[in-house]
């Protein structure tokens, strides 16, 4: 659930669907009540100023092992790129050296002009492969944006379906755009939207946010849509499933919005269904360019794979007996429910291993500092909800476990595609309960046998 009415104060804007409401299981959490949204406080929460300096915004991690696989792909380089001097060295502070596929191949699609939808494995540097061109596209051509204008007009806007997915691309958007013309700024709910708003009048040309916070602003009258040249969808599957489709049509219908024809549409994900593909064509031109780097909604062949048959009243024991293995490695375990992500995290306390939790009902200060604990190494282990399992980059996961699998198998590779990133390896361990998870049988065997894991 969100964390309270959006910005709880006076003026109108839409009240977007929450962004974080979609996990199994949860509608039928007797704790979560229609009207609930409405009785809580409103938020005032505003989160620490991020640091200036040059040194903590590149701070990155160290590239995997086996990243030298991509360069099996020979196609363009950064240098081939086009970019622009300050890019290119903000490029270089990054850490990043070689280009990903799908950075080699999305690079110069979205610099040419094209509308593209494109599949990558998940930890493949989707991020970059939209940013780079975006913000090259806008320092070549000039921006617009002052911090004198009551009604700011970003040149792009890039949605995504959680906050913490949300966040992650503003600090690399960050990044790409240090010491440049370009102003990114993120909004996204469980945060006071005032805060938000007055960071947006300071000046905006790249915006990120979540689908609720963004059309809450734009009906503030705070943005304006008139000067929009790119529209990016990241977690494309999932913003335009039955969640946050409707979101979506009432975003591109925003008033001043360009019609697809008159802008950039740019869609990525880790699995794009064939009907979410049928869908996204709605949102494209119709000369759009569909990329598919490696195998179409299949895992990361860096991440060793393993199910064991546990039954439902065994996995407490079971996991608590793989936790006490792994010692400090960072462990992400993904459970069905809200409430048992907090059941589990509890459990886990009690039997001395330093747990987190992170899902949507608990508060933005809370997942933030759950985050925090986690990316540090406070405490090695993270439970979630799949609000943590779609795009986000926590440096050394080295294991993923799923205690619940999930109800499909585009979300079982987002959540396994949580380790081994950027060429880094990584294990994932699944507890299959025969009772409630055969319907996923044979496409777990799909999975496994592509990325030549399957036991005889």
């Amino acid at each position: 659930g969100d964390d309270g009415p959006r910005g709880g104060g006076s003026g109108g804007g839409y009240r977007g669907r929450d962004e974080d409401s979609f996990t199994r299981g949860d509608s039928k959490d007797p704790e979560k009540k229609d009207g609930d949204e409405e009785e809580r406080p409103r938020v005032t929460y505003v989160p620490e100023a991020l640091p200036e300096d040059e040194e903590s915004i590149f701070a990155h991690y160290e590239k995997g092992i086996n990243f030298k696989k991509y360069d099996d792909i020979i196609v363009d380089t950064f240098e081939e790129a086009a970019l622009c001097e300050s890019l290119r060295k903000n490029v270089s502070k990054t850490g990043y050296v070689n280009p990903t596929p799908v950075q080699k191949y999305g690079i110069p699609i979205i610099s040419a002009g094209r509308d593209l939808m494109a599949c990558a494995q998940t930890g493949s540097g989707k991020t970059a492969a939209f940013l780079l061109p975006i913000l090259q596209q806008l320092m070549a051509d000039g921006v617009a944006a002052s911090s004198f204008s009551e009604l700011q007009e970003p040149e792009a806007i890039i949605v995504a379906p959680t906050r913490e997915l949300i966040n992650q691309i503003y600090l690399e958007a960050r990044k790409f755009a240090f010491g440049t013309c370009v102003r990114p700024v993120v909004v996204y709910g469980g945060v006071a939207t005032g805060h938000q708003i007055r960071d947006v009048l300071k000046g905006c040309n790249v915006l990120c946010g979540t689908p609720g916070r963004l059309l809450d602003v734009i009906g503030r009258g705070k943005i304006g849509c008139s000067k929009l040249r790119y529209l990016v969808m990241d977690e494309a599957d999932r913003m335009l499933d039955m969640g946050f489709e409707p979101d979506m049509r009432r975003l591109v219908a925003s008033p001043g919005m360009p019609t697809k024809e008159n802008r950039q549409t740019l869609m990525f994900s880790a699995t794009f269904p064939e009907d979410i593909q049928r869908l996204a064509a709605e949102f494209l031109k119709k000369d759009y360019l569909f990329l598919a780097v490696g195998v179409v909604g299949g895992a990361c062949s860096d991440v060793e794979q393993k199910l064991v048959q546990v039954t439902k009243f065994s996995k407490r024991e079971k996991l608590l007996d793989v936790l006490k293995t792994t010692g400090t490695e960072r462990t992400m375990v993904f459970v069905a429910t809200k409430r048992q992500a907090d059941f589990i995290a509890t459990y886990l306390c009690q039997e001395n291993v330093l747990t987190t939790s992170i899902h949507g009902d608990r508060e933005q200060r809370e997942r933030e500092q759950a985050l925090a604990d986690f990316r540090s190494g406070r405490r090695p282990v993270l439970v979630a909800t799949s609000v943590a399992a779609r795009g986000l980059d926590i440096p050394d996961v080295q294991h993923v476990v799923n205690f619940d699998l999930p109800d499909n198998i585009d979300e079982y590779v987002h959540r396994i595609g949580r380790t081994g990133r950027c060429g880094n390896t990584g294990r994932a361990l699944s507890f299959y309960d025969p009772e409630a998870d055969s319907q996923l049988a044979r496409f777990l065997v799909t999975i496994l046998s592509k990325v030549k894991q399957l036991e005889n």
